[in-house]
């Protein structure tokens, strides 16, 4: 065989080998792109978000069980957090307390409780036994709720649904509240008094404020904020 008969038979040889990978590659990719095969080879699906689950009751002031059937809790992925409250909201709070101004109050909210182990997170409205408690601002009653530390209290959320008040160690609650009540700021709410661990001989009103969202229930854990300088701004 001569030099050119041997250069042919490699160019032939090399078309037909081409030639056929091309249709076997063709081939594999129309198999790849088929409904089948994309079910065997897509990547796995994402894990789903858990969902919730459920916890025992407790006070989210006292951190304190219940007794109540447990609840379901938010699931651990929600994003949705509290946002600082509106200067226009903050700037129409009043001390919820008849007679008691400004300069009356005290910021107890960076003091040690439980010995140390917690902040109060809350001012404490010293006023004598049976003095009017008020709504801080208008909202809804959202909970009448009798507990070991804060005897009988009161949640009031705010009609945007983000803020919690909470009021503490009353003495009486007014005549007729009940929950889903709404409240105009100013409204009476119960008596100053010490029910609860406060102590008989310095009956006062624990005053809380909580930012929240309004998907939360009035138990869940919430952002506190220090009433005081809201409550004191016209000093």
């Amino acid at each position: 065989m001569s030099i050119v008969d041997r250069f042919l038979t490699i160019i032939i040889t090399a078309t037909i080998t081409s030639a056929v990978w091309i249709v076997a590659g063709g081939s594999l990719m129309d198999n790849a792109s088929s409904a089948s095969q994309i079910g065997s080879t897509r990547p796995a699906e994402a894990a789903p978000s858990p969902s919730a689950t459920m916890a025992v009751a407790t006070d989210s002031a006292t951190g304190e069980e219940t007794g109540d059937d447990p609840v379901e809790v938010a699931a651990i992925l929600d994003t949705e957090s509290a946002t600082a409250p509106s200067a226009r909201s903050t700037r129409e709070l009043m001390i919820p307390v008849m007679n008691i101004r400004p300069d009356d109050l005290s910021d107890t909210y960076t003091d040690a409780r439980a010995g140390g182990d917690r902040l109060h997170e809350a001012i404490d409205i010293m006023a004598p036994r049976g003095t009017s408690v008020l709504a801080a601002a208008p909202g809804t009653v959202e909970k009448l709720f009798l507990s070991k530390a804060g005897g009988k209290t009161i949640y009031v959320r705010s009609e945007n649904g983000t803020t919690i008040h909470y009021y503490a160690h009353l003495d009486q609650y007014a005549d007729g509240l009940v929950e889903g009540q709404r409240v105009r700021r100013g409204q009476r709410l119960g008596t100053v008094g010490s029910s609860g661990n406060a102590s008989d001989e310095a009956p006062h009103l624990h005053f809380a404020i909580m930012r929240t969202t309004p998907e939360a229930e009035w138990w869940e854990p919430a952002n506190a904020l220090n009433p005081y300088p809201l409550l004191t701004r016209a000093k």
